[in-house]
């Protein structure tokens, strides 16, 4: 159990420290939308997810993003990119900030939402968007399996290694075949821009859970499972 929280609308001392505003972009350099909030840790100040408001195309307006399923933009400078389509993301339950308000609710939520991710792991040429995992054509042969033209000789016939070079490797966020879906939230490697906000954010955690801390609004910063 940790408690979770938002930034809302505290504000940081250097604007140019914030990533709320920046675009986030999905397959084919689509835009999703643009940063609103992120949702993130008491304890550790770690942020779990971003908060995208997509400008109108959802009906629900909001969906959300684990921080470990984001990139920066290898063609928008100060930008972030997900591997998501706007029909991907159509799937998801409709995001409700209410949902925190109790562990059940944002427990619920968390299940119904994870369920939606892709199962099978994506590889992409390092500090670009383009989806490199190999096409059927390009994986090894196996025994069985039916050549598209020609004897198989022995040696093909073996399972070869396929050697991709220059790739970072997306770890899927749950395993396929499990009843148990888990997103680390483990964000590495996303870029200066998102480093130095996650920095400043752990700096002054307990300032932004306590700006503004009338009753009503400390309530709103609650325990989220």
């Amino acid at each position: 159990m940790a408690n979770y929280g938002m930034l809302r609308s505290y504000q940081f001392a250097d604007a140019s420290e914030d990533i709320r505003g920046a675009a986030l972009y999905g397959f084919g350099d689509e835009k999703l939308g643009k940063i609103q909030d992120v949702i993130f840790d008491h304890t550790t100040g770690v942020i779990r997810y971003v908060v995208v408001d997509t400008g109108g195309w959802l009906s629900t307006k909001l969906f959300i993003v684990p921080a470990d399923r984001l990139r920066a933009s290898a063609k928008h400078q100060d930008d972030f990119s997900a591997d998501l389509t706007k029909a991907q993301v159509e799937t998801f339950p409709p995001y409700r900030e209410t949902d925190l308000e109790s562990d059940e609710q944002w427990s619920d939520y968390e299940g119904r939402y994870r369920s939606k991710w892709d199962a099978g792991p994506v590889m992409h040429r390092e500090g670009t968007d383009r989806n490199i995992t190999p096409t059927t054509q390009q994986l090894p042969r196996t025994p069985g399996s039916v050549a598209s033209s020609g004897p198989i000789s022995a040696d093909a016939a073996k399972p070869q290694a396929v050697e991709i070079e220059d790739t970072e490797f997306i770890e899927p966020g749950f395993a396929a075949g499990t009843s148990t879906v888990e997103i680390s939230n483990n964000a590495v490697g996303i870029g200066g821009r998102w480093d130095t906000f996650q920095d400043r954010l752990r700096d002054r955690r307990k300032e932004v859970i306590n700006t503004g801390s009338t009753d009503e609004s400390a309530d709103r910063y609650r325990k989220a499972g």
